[in-house]
């Protein structure tokens, strides 16, 4: 039996499709990352599935049984849903404590757990008007998380934080599926956020599944340009332009458009099966340097971990034929 299954969910607003037959399955304790562009359906599709928004066709089983929508009962959501908001609020003039009190469901030894792994037990005693952004997502985080879920719906939840409470966030998001054996499913629009985290990947665009797979595979084996664009920089070369790639072994010219992924492409010294070209800029950014290199009048983008080229250099590149994918 499937934890959830999706089955032909669709949802018009006025004579537009929001989202368009969408149908898969999750596993308990499988991780799931949504991804698309801004407009592609992704929280509307999270609404549905916690039920706080009605799908006009289609049925979210959850555990085996239907999800009812807002039309269909009087106080929205399912008990063992919890969908967290990228707009989530906390009440004014409260401490933290009090904040949780109020959506506790469990013993203090079992809400301790959820604080310590939400890392929020030094915040207890503090007003929610002391707190930083960071902060105010693990707690609402763990107010959630208090009413004993079983599945954590997750809409954006790394937006507008810096760096250091984003990556505190990582690991809460982490532990609370090892540690506490919640399954999670999360929209993120960051690709480093997903391909790290997911055991599998949606891409969606105009309320549609476009692709589905393992992280490594919508990452390597992109079904087009959209789904290629959403998780990093990428090089397309068109049957016209091969000409660039002359004189490396195993690259088929059978009239589709060849993908390469940056880190693909390797500097050389200059040997047999190689290609020529000319630097035309270096960027820095931090671990690694992307260097921009001219062809045979095409630009492509080659990601180093060391450099020592600058822009006027000549250099030569090679490219395995199983890091090219055909697209």
């Amino acid at each position: 039996m499937n934890f959830l299954n999706i089955s032909s969910i669709s949802k018009k607003e006025g004579d537009e499709f929001l989202l368009k037959d969408i149908t898969f399955t999750q596993q308990r304790f499988q991780k799931i990352a949504i991804a698309g562009e801004t407009g592609s359906g992704k929280s509307t599709l999270l609404k549905i599935i916690a039920g706080l928004v009605q799908p006009d066709t289609g049925e979210v089983l959850f555990e085996n049984e239907r999800v009812l929508g807002p039309e269909e009962k009087l106080i929205p959501g399912h008990p063992h849903i919890a969908y967290l908001s990228q707009y989530f609020e906390l009440r004014n003039n409260y401490r933290v404590e009090e904040i949780l009190a109020m959506a506790n469901k469990m013993s203090d030894k079992e809400a301790q757990t959820i604080y310590e792994v939400c890392r929020i037990s030094h915040l207890l005693k503090r007003r929610t008007d002391q707190l930083s952004g960071g902060e105010k997502q693990r707690i609402a985080t763990a107010r959630l998380l208090i009413a004993s879920p079983k599945l954590l719906l997750l809409d954006e939840p790394y937006s507008n934080l810096d760096m250091v409470h984003k990556t505190i966030l990582k690991s809460v998001i982490r532990d609370i599926g090892e540690k506490l054996s919640i399954t999670c499913l999360m929209i993120s629009h960051d690709p480093l956020d997903t391909l790290s985290w997911a055991d599998e990947i949606i891409v969606m665009k105009d309320g549609q599944i476009i692709q589905q797979g393992t992280p490594k595979q919508i990452y390597t084996e992109p079904v087009n340009e959209y789904t290629a664009g959403l998780f990093g920089k990428f090089n397309l070369i068109s049957p016209i332009h091969l000409v660039a790639l002359t004189g490396l072994q195993g690259i088929e010219m059978n009239g589709k458009n060849i993908f390469v992924r940056p880190e693909n492409f390797k500097i050389v010294t200059k040997e047999s099966d190689c290609l020529l070209g000319k630097v035309n800029r270096v960027d820095f950014f931090g671990s690694y340097y992307e260097i921009e290199v001219l062809l045979a009048e095409n630009i492509f983008t080659v990601k180093a971990i060391e450099n020592n080229v600058v822009k006027g250099d000549t250099i030569y590149l090679t490219l395995a034929a199983d890091k090219v994918w055909y697209v």
